[in-house]
């Protein structure tokens, strides 16, 4: 039943993408949360990572609590039943439609000039865009589809093979977590703990993401060492796979730079990294899907 829902999910997905704020459950977390936003960070170093793991600790525990009772309800169900009530209540935990189309949109907006390029671009990531030109709009465009196919596809995926639906829930609620809350400055020592988790959590999935964007063509020694490049532990792997498979530059300005001596990123380099990470995604999905059935055949 889990692959059947898990193939359902994903044509859920590529029907009609991701349910309206007022629908989602991540959107809802996000308001739970908000209020936390304007107090911890205002604490001294110690309370502020106390209470940052705390808040982080109940609402992952919160969301795994009752992910687990929904599971376990549609587990009483008929199958006829159970099946599309678990795609449905799987499918808002991964948005990969919804990230292609915003890479898309990006490099649409640009053919309307360069500010409407950045504009769209900072609904898709969280760095300052406002001194970037069309080549580096387009390099962060695809950094951040490399990236998010692990965040929002592989991750979401590969717990819920270990852990049911109640794994996909709790990497969902820590990466969001991970978005609110896991930056320096104001945030350095609230988000602490989030960020952290959410690079435990994503350690194995980075991985998985890279290997499956890899191709022989990629040098292994290479590959390594451009994966290494950036601050994050797991966000360089996806990356750099993808800046080597497309023999492209990637790079955040004054932070790293992969693949140094690869070409400029251009309109034509978009959409074939969107072909890439769309024939990665399918391996994902089957890949999951045969990896429930074999476990549920055992």
């Amino acid at each position: 039943m889990a692959a059947g829902a898990l193939l359902l999910a994903w044509a859920l997905d590529a029907a009609f993408g991701e349910p309206r704020n007022a629908w989602h459950p991540v959107a809802w977390l996000g308001r739970a949360l908000r209020p936390l936003g304007a107090r911890l960070p205002a604490l001294a170093p110690r309370p502020a990572f106390a209470l940052g793991a705390c808040a982080w600790s109940g609402a992952v525990v919160a969301v795994g609590l009752l992910a687990w009772g929904v599971q376990a309800w549609i587990d009483g169900l008929p199958g006829w039943l159970a099946l599309p009530a678990l795609a449905l209540a799987l499918k808002p935990a991964f948005a990969w439609s919804m990230l292609k189309d915003e890479v898309r949109a990006v490099e649409a907006a640009l053919g309307h000039g360069l500010d409407a390029g950045r504009a769209r671009l900072a609904r898709l990531c969280s760095r300052d865009v406002t001194t970037l030109d069309a080549t580096a709009v387009r390099e962060t465009a695809v950094e951040a589809l490399a990236e998010n196919f692990n965040d929002s596809l592989v991750a979401p995926l590969f717990w819920f093979v270990v852990a049911g639906l109640p794994g996909a829930w709790i990497w969902r609620t820590a990466n969001t977590l991970d978005a609110m809350w896991g930056y320096r400055g104001r945030w350095e020592w609230a988000g602490k703990w989030a960020a952290r988790a959410d690079d435990v959590l994503g350690w194995i999935p980075a991985r998985l993401a890279a290997a499956l964007l890899w191709s022989p063509s990629v040098a292994l020694k290479p590959w390594r060492d451009e994966a290494r490049q950036t601050p994050s532990p797991n966000g360089g792997w996806p990356m750099a796979t993808m800046a080597l498979r497309l023999g492209v530059r990637l790079g955040k300005p004054g932070v790293y730079v992969l693949n140094r001596t690869g070409s400029s990123v251009d309109g034509k380099v978009v959409a074939r990294s969107l072909q890439l990470a769309e024939r990665a995604a399918r391996a994902a999905f089957v890949g999951a899907g045969v990896a429930l059935w074999w476990r549920a055949a055992r």
